[in-house]
């Protein structure tokens, strides 16, 4: 089994005592590729650091909206500049984690829209991909992608909206991120969502340290727990986890232009 973990945040100090030994075990579990998202510009160069000391990682630099108050003007610049600095690198493969959190009362809807879409802008004009946050703010973040119509999708991050929502951004080329929410029983709603979604319309990710599966509850979230988040995805989907592996994973690599699908790394 191969895997693909399309969202960890794994320069966080959560793994600063155990990140190359999580990474080996990771790797004999069959996760031969990870990507590391940007959330703030405190990080990025912390990021960048670290995905290059190892094969099995890549890069994703964005602006996040749950930070909003520590974002400046600035930094969109600044994130411009990172683009345009690495754009061709191998190493860099996204835009993200950004997009619109409408469940913090305190985030300023304005602000972040503003936000949203200047990253979409540079994601378009760098032809990159996007790595979405949405939590109960489907319907703005829809009509802003109609509106924005880019030419390369991305993957809506730890979906968990409904199955109307999904066919929609379907419909405008995304992939929709499976990870530990759905595990849980009593995520109803989106267990029966993801029961009903086709093969090609998926990704796996962790989200590590966060939203640790139902299996390893009020624990550090890991890379080494996706091959129990695909058995339990392709459960739900009336697969084999093997077949969910592939899958999800060839719809990874083209979603980020990565060759040799079906070759290890590293």
């Amino acid at each position: 089994m191969q895997l693909i973990d399309t969202h960890t945040h794994l320069d966080f100090p959560d793994f600063d005592a155990d990140r190359a030994e999580l990474l080996a075990r990771s790797r004999a579990l069959g996760v031969e590729r990870l990507v590391v998202l940007g959330v703030y510009q405190n990080n990025w160069q912390r990021l960048w650091q670290l995905v290059q000391q190892d094969d099995s990682l890549y890069a994703a630099f964005g602006l996040h909206p749950v930070y909003l108050d520590q974002h400046r003007p600035e930094h969109r610049d600044e994130l411009r500049d990172w683009l345009q600095r690495l754009a061709g690198h191998p190493k860099l493969c996204a835009v993200g984690e950004f997009g619109l959190d409408y469940y913090l009362d305190s985030l300023d809807r304005d602000a972040q829209q503003a936000l949203f879409e200047a990253q979409l802008a540079l994601a378009a004009e760098f032809e990159l991909p996007v790595l979405l946050h949405v939590r109960r703010a489907h319907a703005p973040t829809i009509a802003t992608l109609k509106r924005v119509r880019l030419k390369r999708a991305g993957i809506i991050h730890a979906f968990a909206g409904s199955a109307e929502e999904a066919k929609e951004y379907l419909k405008l080329g995304f992939k929709l991120g499976l990870g530990g929410a759905a595990t849980w029983p009593q995520a109803n709603r989106l267990r029966k969502t993801v029961a009903g979604l086709p093969l090609d319309a998926v990704v796996l990710e962790t989200d590590a340290p966060d939203m640790a599966p139902a299996m390893h509850p009020q624990q550090r979230n890991s890379p080494e727990y996706l091959p129990e988040i695909c058995a339990a995805m392709a459960e739900l989907m009336g697969v084999s986890a093997d077949e969910l592996a592939r899958s999800s994973s060839e719809n990874a690599r083209a979603l980020f232009g990565w060759t040799g699908i079906g070759r290890r790394v590293g």
